[in-house]
This record gives structure tokens, sequence and C-alpha cells, in this order.
């Protein structure tokens, strides 16, 4: 969600920002725009609603020349998406230029304060009232520079930000600060490299820093890369190493970045399970659970929260926990969590999901559980990201960057790290029995080859697709631990496609949605030999008496289903917990190939972005 990229050194500013937002395109955005300051303090500025591509033909061939530039990529919050309101916003004397990502809280009445002394505004965000405020507090006080304006002016700030600041005075500087809103910088030979992610900066350096909540950086050529808090507490600032190679976030010859993902995840899944799954000792090992022994045996219960695909997997994960370790467990959006008084505590542990690890609604939800004495054990894909850092133990997924914004092989990684956990922690509190772990651990162990197998069977999902690509809408049905299949089988479609479509338990069908059925409704149905199953040959049953067209998740070689259902879609036989695993990938290879029949953007689907860092 909205992209941030800037650079100081001593190549051509240009070429490396516009890089560096086609490599951020994948957080969705809906207009883009840079700022270049030459060597003699002047300033280019070009904005452009659309694309990068878009930008770039505004520009034609007055392309900005400079060593110092930043650039961005908005996801429109305040006011709609067009020219003016895309960023990067200038002071009222052109003096300075600012983007930022994240909401301004109290930008009216800082707005207000401002236009009482003299500041006049053109856009409708709250980015260029940061910016003017930046800009009168340099000229109340001529003894602050950019960066100590810059630390004055956020302390008067609410709200979430990242943002970089430049003067066209200082054309060898970069100011950065950040709030609840994720900011890395990447430091070469000579030159320093700014991005809300490390993917426009793995081509470059592998050495980073992270910038922590309210800490304010100067980047300079001749002074090197200073650190305070915005309390102007001196900071010293940590170099990471990049574990990420430049070949994972490229298509690799793949049409696009989610096909690519979709076929990743054998090898992802695979990754998750490297040095955790222990099948000679008969036994797991997971250094977050392990470091953390008594505090998951005594355990009175478990909070998973989530948002999006990340709340999905924590709906199986619910299944999963009270399967093997029987405990009560609560499954919560985050974003519905954070606004309750939940009843929170000590004894309590907290499962924190998410992809990306910068998600706001998880984060503002970890650290009120932390606040009232709760245990937080993060699980997310990117190393270093926020929720790792602020999280009390955790685990990460390894499933390696994920570029399509409709999450997939992350899915999948974040299944399988949850039933480790889930296993792991059953045998700790001696709630599985261990011939049940030992079949649970070999069928785990078998579930790349199993998923393997699925993925040679795309061309059968081409043609399902094809005959129901024409759908307005869909229904997708699921039981017990394929239930949330169905809800991530509807998101899925209706994220990527356009299509309307909605996921239930299959048992609720007659409460409702069975109005909805008719010889155009297509309805999609895991049915895979599990507890379930007689049921669910019943659910069908409904569904075929009223003319709706069958599409079956089922088990290889079931035969009942398939006199029934118009199309079926085998899935090797699996324990019922590791069922989901496979069962979603169907339907992740339906939504894709719906979606390309339709000509949608599928990287990139309108209004979303992959990483939602603000409420």
């Amino acid at each position: 969600m909205c992209g941030i990229v800037g650079y100081l050194g001593e190549q051509p500013a240009f070429p490396l920002i516009i890089k560096g937002l086609k490599r951020l395109e994948y957080r969705g955005y809906d207009s883009a725009g840079v700022a270049v300051i030459d060597t003699k303090g002047s300033l280019t500025h070009h904005r452009k609603k659309g694309k990068v591509d878009d930008l770039l033909a505004h520009v034609g061939d007055d392309v900005p020349t400079g060593h110092l530039g930043i650039g961005h990529t908005r996801w429109a919050t305040h006011g709609p998406p067009n020219d003016v309101n895309a960023h990067p916003h200038l002071s009222g004397d052109g003096q300075l230029a600012l983007i930022h990502n994240g909401i301004i809280e109290n930008y009216h009445a800082l707005k207000e304060t401002l236009i009482a002394r003299g500041h006049s505004f053109y856009s409708d965000t709250d980015t260029e009232v940061l910016v003017h405020l930046i800009a009168e507090v340099m000229k109340s006080s001529e003894e602050l520079d950019l960066f100590e304006a810059t630390r004055v002016a956020l302390n008067e700030v609410v709200g979430a930000y990242a943002i970089a600041v430049v003067d066209i005075a200082r054309p060898d500087e970069l100011i950065l600060a950040r709030k609840s809103s994720p900011l890395v910088i990447g430091i070469g030979e000579c030159e320093y490299f700014v991005a809300s992610d490390a993917t426009p900066i793995i081509e470059y350096t592998k050495n980073v820093v992270y910038l922590e909540d309210e800490e304010v950086a100067r980047v300079s050529l001749s002074a090197g890369l200073k650190i305070r808090t915005i309390k102007n507490h001196r900071v010293t600032p940590v170099i990471t190493e990049l574990e990420m190679a430049l070949e994972s976030i490229e298509k690799g010859g793949y049409e696009h970045f989610m096909l690519k993902e979709i076929h990743e995840q054998p090898k992802s899944i695979a990754d998750c399970l490297r040095g955790r799954l222990r099948l000679g000792h008969g036994t797991i090992r997971m250094a977050g659970i392990d470091d953390h022994e008594s505090m998951w045996t005594e355990a009175k219960r478990l909070i998973i929260v989530a948002c999006g695909t990340s709340w999905h997997a924590g709906l199986v994960a619910e299944y999963m926990f009270e399967d093997f370790v029987r405990i009560p467990v609560e499954v919560e959006y985050a974003s519905e969590f954070r606004y309750r008084n939940p009843v929170l505590g000590e004894g309590d542990i907290l499962i924190a999901i998410s992809q990306s690890g910068e998600t706001a609604d998880t984060l503002a939800a970890i650290r009120m559980a932390k606040e009232r004495g709760a245990h937080v054990f993060g699980i997310c894909n990117v190393v270093g990201s926020s929720i790792s850092r602020e999280s009390d133990s955790g685990a990460y997924t390894h499933a390696g960057p994920e570029i399509g914004v409709a999450s997939t092989k992350a899915f999948t990684a974040q299944l399988t790290v949850l039933a480790l956990v889930a296993m792991r922690v059953g045998q700790l509190r001696g709630t599985m029995d261990p011939q049940q772990l030992n079949r649970l651990m070999v069928g785990l162990d078998g579930v790349p080859e199993k998923v393997e197998a699925l993925l040679k069977k795309e061309s059968d999902f081409k043609a399902i697709a094809e005959a129901y690509k024409a759908a307005p809408n869909a229904l997708f049905l699921g039981r017990g631990y394929n239930f949330p299949v169905a809800l991530e089988g509807a998101l899925k479609l209706k994220e990527i496609s356009y299509i309307h479509a909605e996921g239930y338990p299959a048992a609720e069908m007659k409460h409702g949605p069975i109005a909805l059925i008719d010889e155009n409704m297509p309805v999609f149905i895991v049915a895979t030999q599990d507890a379930h199953y007689e049921k669910v040959l019943s659910n069908i049953q409904e569904v075929k008496a009223r003319g709706g067209k069958i599409i079956a998740v089922v088990t290889a070689g079931d035969t009942e289903v398939a006199r029934m259902a118009d199309h079926t879609i085998e899935v090797l036989p699996a324990q019922d917990a590791l069922v989901p695993i496979l069962s979603t990938i169907p339907f992740q290879l339906l939504s894709y190939h719906i979606a390309v029949m339709l000509d949608r953007n599928v990287d990139q689907p309108r209004n979303l972005a992959k990483s939602v860092t603000v409420e």
C-alpha cells in the first residue's frame, strides 16, 4: 500500500527511482510521481495519475538529471486519485519536496493552523499539510536545518507515516522518518537507497538498516547515516544483511507473478518444513516454541488475529489446535479485535499472522496484547518486518517474496507452519498420541510432492475456467477443515476476476444462500473423503436438485461425487488437517485462469494493495 523509493549517490537518480517504483507496483497504487534535485539546486517535479508507465509518458524527453531523488506510488486515502493529489508534494516556496506513506490523523487541525499563518494548499492530501508544517518550523527558527525541522514537526503529528524529504539547498542530503509504516535504508558504496521494502534495493546492496518507530534519519554523502528519535535521543544504526535473492522478485518466464507463485508452492512448503520436521527423531523443532515451553504448556487460551487470507489460515489453525492441543481458540479479525475491549492477559497466547509483517491492524492488536500481559507469537513471511521485531517469539514461513497481490504461496506456507506449531504444542502438552503425531509428520512431509502432482494438471483447470468465466456470481462450500478453504476460494475469485463470490459452510447453504442457486450458478465445493464426506454428499444433492453447476474438489479415485458433479478435480489423499493445503490450490488456479480470460490485471487488481499499512 503506497510505495517509497529514494536515492542519493553518484549515479543518475531518475532511472533508479523508476526501476524501484516498478518493483513496488505489486503493493497497489493509483498514481505516481518523482522529484529530483541536481547539483545546482534545481528541483524537477513530475506527478501523474495512473501507473508508472503513465508517469514515464508524461515525463517524455524531459528526464530529470541529478543524483538525489525521491519517488512514490500512491494508494488514495485523502482525496481522489488524480495528478494534483499524487506525490511528491512541495512546500509553499517550492524548496522542500516530500513523499509519505500512512495517514496523518490530525492533519485538519494542522491545516487550519497553517492557513491562519498564510499557507495555501492545492491538494486534498494530508501529505501536503506535513511538508508545509516542516517548512513552517524551518521558517520559524533559522537555526533549524531540514533534519531538525522534520524531527520537531513530527512531534506535532498524530498518525502513521513513512516519509522522505529533500531540500533544494541540500542536494547531498536526504531526510527520512517512520512511525507504524515500514522504511528501509540500503547502504552501498558512496550511495544510499531508500524504499518501503527491500525489493527495490536488493539489486544494488544487501546491507540495510530498518528504521524503527519515531526515528528520524539523515542520509548524507559527506556525513553518512545518522539517526535520532523525534525526542532527540541518539540511535546507533544496526546493519542487517538481506536474505532475499534478486531472481525471487522476477517473473522467471511466467506470464504473471501469481502463476509463478502458485507453481512455487512445492518448494515454499518444503522450505517451511526444512529443519523443523524431524522424521528420524519423531519430533518437531521450532525455536519460537522450544524457547518458551512453559508458556505453551501452561497457556489457558489461544487468540489468533489476522486479516484477509491470513485470517482464513487462522480459521484452519483453530481446527488444528482444538484437535491436537485441546485448548480454547478464538480467531479474530485484527481490525475488529483492536477496537473492542477484549478479555486478554497473562496466560493467553496471541498468534498474529501476516504475510508482510506490516499489517497495521495486526500490529495494533499485538501492541494491545503485550500491554495486557499476553505472550505474542508472530507468524510472517518477511524477515525484519515490524511484526517479527515486535513479537515475543515466532516463526517465519520462508515462502520467499510474494509479489502478486492475491496471496497464494503465503497462504499454504502459513497453513504448513501452523500445522507444525499445533503438532509441536500437542506433543509438549501430551495431548497427541505418538502414533497420530507420527502419521501427521509423515503426511506433512509428503505434501510438497502431492502439490507438485496437482500442479501438473493445470490444463484441466483451464477447461473449467473457460466454462464459467462469464458467470456473474459463484458460491464456494466446504465443511470442517475445508470451510475456510471455501472462504479463501471465494476471496481469490472476487479479488482478481471481480466476479461476485461467497464462501459458506456447506450446511449453512439451506439457511439462505440456497435461494441463489439456479442453472446459472456455479457452486465450487470441497468434497474430499473426510469426516464430513457423507454430509457433503447430501449438500451436493441439494445443489443438483436446483440445477446448480457443481465443480467439486475430491479425493483421487472418488466415483460417487463424479456421478453428481459437472466437473471434478482430484487431490491425492491426506489427513483431514492437511487437506486444506491441497484443496485450496485448485481454487487458486481456477481464479487465475478465469481472471486471465477476462483480461484482468492479475498481479495488481483494482483498488487492492498487497500490504495494508494504514487503517
